[in-house]
C-alpha cells in the first residue's frame, strides 16, 4: 500500500505542469555558491585577525583578555569544517553562525579598547588593517544578503505545490538561514571604525 501512494505521487509529481525539478537543481546549486561565498569572506576575516592582534599588542600588550578573547574566537571559528553539506543541517549551519557571532563580539571589543591607545590609532600598518576589515565586513554584508535570497527562493519551491511533491520524493528539504535578528543585522552598514579616516584604495 505504500509503495502505491508512493508511485502515485511519483506520477502526479511528473505529470503535473512545473514539477520543480529542474529547478531544485538550480536553486541548490545557486544556495551551495551563495554559501561558498560566505565562507570565502568569513575566512578572509579570520586571516585578517593574526596581525590584527600582533599590531594591538604591540601599543597595548596589557590588554591580554581582550587579545586572547579574539585569539581563542578566530580559533573556535577554524575548528568548524564549513563544508557545503553544511547548509542542510540547521545544527550545524546554527554551531557555525553561533561562533562567527562571537568572532564579531570579540572584534567589536577589541576595537573599543583600541580607542584609548592614539598611537595605535596612527599606525600605518593598524590603519591598513581597519581598512581591509572594512572591506570585509562589507563582502559579508552581501554575500550573507546573496545566500539569504538564494535560500529564500529554495525554500519556497520546497513548501509551493506541486513542486512540494517533488521535494518530498527526492528528499529536498528546507535549508536553514540567518534569523530575523541576523536580517536586521545585515541590514544596517558594517561599523568598523578605529579613528580617522579610511584610504579608498585600501578598501577594495
Amino acid at each position: 500500500m505504500r509503495l502505491r501512494l508512493w508511485l502515485l505521487a511519483l506520477l502526479a509529481a511528473f505529470t503535473l505542469s512545473g514539477c520543480g525539478y529542474n529547478t531544485f537543481q538550480t536553486a541548490d546549486e545557486q544556495t551551495k555558491a551563495s554559501w561558498a561565498e560566505v565562507v570565502n569572506q568569513y575566512k578572509r576575516r579570520a586571516d585578517l585577525i593574526p596581525n590584527l592582534v600582533n599590531t594591538v599588542k604591540a601599543y597595548a600588550e596589557h590588554e591580554q583578555q581582550v587579545l586572547l578573547g579574539v585569539t581563542n574566537a578566530r580559533a573556535k571559528v577554524g575548528s568548524i569544517q564549513a563544508s557545503p553539506e553544511l547548509v542542510n543541517n540547521p545544527e550545524a549551519f546554527e554551531k557555525f553562525m553561533a561562533a562567527q557571532q562571537e568572532m564579531s563580539s570579540a572584534l567589536a571589543r577589541l576595537l573599543v579598547v583600541s580607542e584609548n591607545y592614539p598611537q595605535l590609532k596612527a599606525d600605518q600598518n593598524f590603519r591598513d588593517l581597519q581598512a581591509q576589515l572594512e572591506g570585509t565586513e562589507n563582502r559579508i554584508t552581501v554575500a550573507r544578503q546573496r545566500y539569504i535570497d538564494a535560500v529564500r527562493a529554495y525554500n519556497v519551491a520546497v513548501r509551493s505545490f506541486p513542486s512540494n511533491l517533488t521535494a518530498m520524493i527526492f528528499g529536498y528539504k528546507v535549508k536553514p538561514s540567518f534569523t530575523v535578528e541576523d536580517e536586521k543585522a545585515i541590514a544596517e552598514p558594517p561599523k568598523v571604525d578605529f579613528g580617522g579616516g579610511v584610504p579608498a584604495s585600501a578598501a577594495r
